[in-house]
Formats: structure tokens, C-alpha cells, sequence
């Protein structure tokens, strides 16, 4: 597994410091973010997901903790829209040029805008995925939000 990706290259061109961590990648895993914290030995929480979402038919990227679900409703307003739906896989693949379990939010072809939950901001440090099954970097947030210009917004679904 070669630990160089778009992503990779994105942050240290960005001059951010990070680390790359690699794990057996299950893709018959039910929930990805969930395997990926298990097999790295990380609570959930500190794990986040990517997820490649549409706000009134426009592309977004969302980051949130592997153990929360998105709130299609907070995640339209976040990006002062009416609607958000999560957009299929073949579309995620093609807007950001990753594979389906290695959407990283760094070096996607066409960076779109990006929200990133604000329970992930609390963190001293976090994983996101690193542009291919089975590798995470893991920084500080706060970098990684100043990276992709992100939003901090609270998108997670109630429990």
C-alpha cells in the first residue's frame, strides 16, 4: 500500500503535520468509519467519516465522527440550502476522484465546500481517511479545517 495520495501530498504542501496510519481495510465491513477505528485501536469519536453530499442539487463534503449519523436537515442548512441528500457512490467516486472507503476531504479533483462537525473541534488530534482504503492521517483538527476551508457547524443527527 503506498502511503503517497493526493491527500497526503495536499497536507504537506499545506506545510500541516500529520501522520499516516494504515489498517486491514474490511470492505465488507457494515459501517467503514466504525472498522476503521477498531482496527486502529481508536475510539470512534476521533475516527471521523467523509461523506460526499448534495445541498439543493450542489456538492458538499461533510467530516464527522465514525459513531454519528448525519442530519440531512442541519447538513442542508449548514450550507443555507432547502434540501441535502447524500450523494451515490459512483457520483462521490467521480466528483472526488477516490474510491468508495477512501473519500479523503484533502485532494479531492474538485474541492467542493466543506463542513466539518463541530464535536470533532474538541479533539487534540484525529484521523480522517488519507485518500485509500485502509490508510488515515491523523492531525489536529483545527488544521485540518484550516486546510479545506471548512465550516465548523453541529450536522450530527439527535441520539
Amino acid at each position: 500500500m503506498s502511503k503517497t495520495t493526493r491527500a497526503t501530498q495536499t497536507l504537506e504542501k499545506a506545510g500541516i503535520a500529520f501522520t499516516v496510519h494504515t489498517y486491514a481495510y474490511d470492505p465488507n465491513a457494515e459501517r467503514v468509519g466504525l472498522q476503521a477505528a477498531e482496527a486502529i485501536g481508536e475510539e470512534p469519536h476521533r475516527v471521523l467519516k467523509t461523506l460526499m453530499a448534495e445541498v439543493d442539487g450542489k456538492p458538499v463534503c461533510v467530516v464527522v465522527p465514525s459513531d454519528r449519523e448525519v442530519s440531512m436537515k442541519k447538513l442542508a442548512a449548514a450550507f443555507g440550502g432547502k434540501s441535502a441528500a447524500m450523494m451515490k457512490p459512483a457520483m462521490a467516486e467521480k466528483a472526488t476522484g477516490y474510491v468508495v472507503g477512501g473519500i479523503s476531504p484533502f485532494g479531492q479533483k474538485k474541492q467542493v465546500p466543506t463542513a466539518i462537525e463541530e464535536a470533532a473541534m474538541n479533539e487534540t488530534l484525529v484521523y480522517m481517511n488519507g485518500g485509500q482504503r485502509g490508510l488515515q492521517v491523523r492531525l489536529a483538527p483545527t488544521d485540518a479545517q484550516r486546510t479545506l476551508n471548512a465550516i465548523i457547524v453541529s450536522v450530527i443527527a439527535e441520539r
